[in-house]
């Protein structure tokens, strides 16, 4: 049998990687395996390695801009990947994703101002709202079938308030749901009806499996898209988070102008250097990579499901649509959140992250990450089962 690419086992240790090495601040033991920060463990695509090689051997490194070929290498992978035509125009970059939230929400929103979210969902959403000074009003979502779905009459509800902005997370995180086309028409009109900005974090949006489609909401129609921004990256794609590059799409010239306006009055002055070589070697270049990947996460996910199924049946996870992340009910159990934790680290020694932090609707939950080879995801198998039988 073929040995994939992703079997390797990388040690990330001393590396100042959060996810390995900063186990002992965040959940005060450094002899877990760490399940819990959103990036992989796999090597980038070896173009990606050698476009910065390259860059590298220069020996100059001044102040740098977003070349025409980046923008070209961005237009075409949405295009081939997601059939979403955009002009260069609407092509702004940020350092990172949620650095995009809180820029939008300076750019469109004032202090006191309502923001819809829909929990549970990624923690940064309540904290960019929480850190400008804006109201959080929370949808939360319901569980259909292991699934999560959108309770459409509260969420109106939700809008008449008064809200400016909805943040929406597409694919979900933490449950990995793709939203459908009809749920998304649905978002757009309502968020027309009552005049709400939409922020789409997209971020997951190339690991979409092989049963799903991701649609990014701005490409419904020109309408949507005219109230939409659009944040996208390579960063989760192809494991290059802390090189911390990303884009803000925005068709609307006034939401561009704004958000720029914001962006200088923050000091933000453009993407380093390294950032904008691997963004645009890993679009120009990573395609062949990341469908070589998928199918590996793909396994994985059925490799965990396969093993809760029989070892520990009275957990559900929920079949993720998109990314390398999954969320475990464990409500079952009838254990509280500090139990649950502190089981699956000193009985387990696995770090997992604990559900509530992603809002109402978290609790009884943990998240844990996949991307990883599979000996090594065996292994935390093996550690969940340890903790909780």
């Amino acid at each position: 049998m073929k040995r994939s690419i992703f079997d390797e086992v990388i040690d990330r240790q001393n590396t100042s990687s959060e996810k390995w090495d900063a186990l002992s601040t965040v959940y005060g033991t450094s002899d877990a395996l760490p399940m819990w920060v959103a990036d992989m463990d796999f090597p980038i695509p070896k173009e990606v390695q050698e476009a910065l090689y390259s860059r590298i051997s220069h020996p100059v490194f001044g102040y740098t801009f977003p070349s025409h070929a980046i923008d070209k290498a961005i237009q075409k992978w949405l295009k081939i990947r997601h059939d979403w035509q955009i002009e260069s125009e609407w092509i702004g970059y940020s350092a990172g994703v949620v650095s995009g939230i809180g820029t939008s929400i300076s750019a469109f929103t004032n202090p006191g101002d309502q923001i819809l979210i829909q929990s549970p969902v990624y923690k940064p959403f309540f904290d960019m709202i929480e850190h400008l000074d804006r109201k959080v009003v929370n949808s939360p979502l319901l569980i259909n079938n292991a699934r999560f779905e959108i309770d459409f009459i509260d969420f109106e509800e939700k809008l008449k308030s008064g809200v400016k902005l909805f943040l929406l997370c597409s694919p979900h995180n933490p449950g990995g749901r793709v939203w459908s086309k009809e749920e998304l028409i649905k978002i757009g009109e309502l968020c027309d009806q009552y005049d709400v900005l939409i922020v789409s974090d997209e971020i997951h949006a190339d690991l979409a499996l092989s049963h799903s489609k991701h649609i990014p909401i701005a490409s419904l129609s020109n309408s949507v898209a005219n109230r939409t921004i659009t944040l996208m990256a390579p960063s989760k794609t192809f494991n290059i988070a802390g090189l911390q590059a990303s884009l803000l799409l925005a068709s609307n010239p006034e939401h561009k102008k704004q958000i720029e306006k914001i962006q200088i009055q923050n000091a933000f002055h453009g993407v380093n250097l390294l950032g904008l070589t691997a963004m645009e070697a890993a679009y120009q270049y990573g395609e062949p990579w990341l469908n070589e990947l998928l199918p590996y996460i793909e396994e994985n996910i059925q490799v965990a499901e396969a093993f809760i199924a029989k070892e520990l049946p009275t957990l559900n996870v929920m079949h993720p649509d998109a990314s390398f992340l999954i969320w475990i009910d464990c409500r079952s159990l009838g254990w509280t959140d500090e139990k649950l934790q502190d089981t699956l680290l000193n009985k387990g020694k696995l770090a997992l992250e604990p559900g509530p932090k992603y809002g109402q609707g978290g609790e009884g939950f943990v998240r844990m990450n996949i991307g990883c080879p599979r000996s090594v995801l065996l292994e935390g198998l093996e550690r969940l089962k340890r903790a909780l039988s």
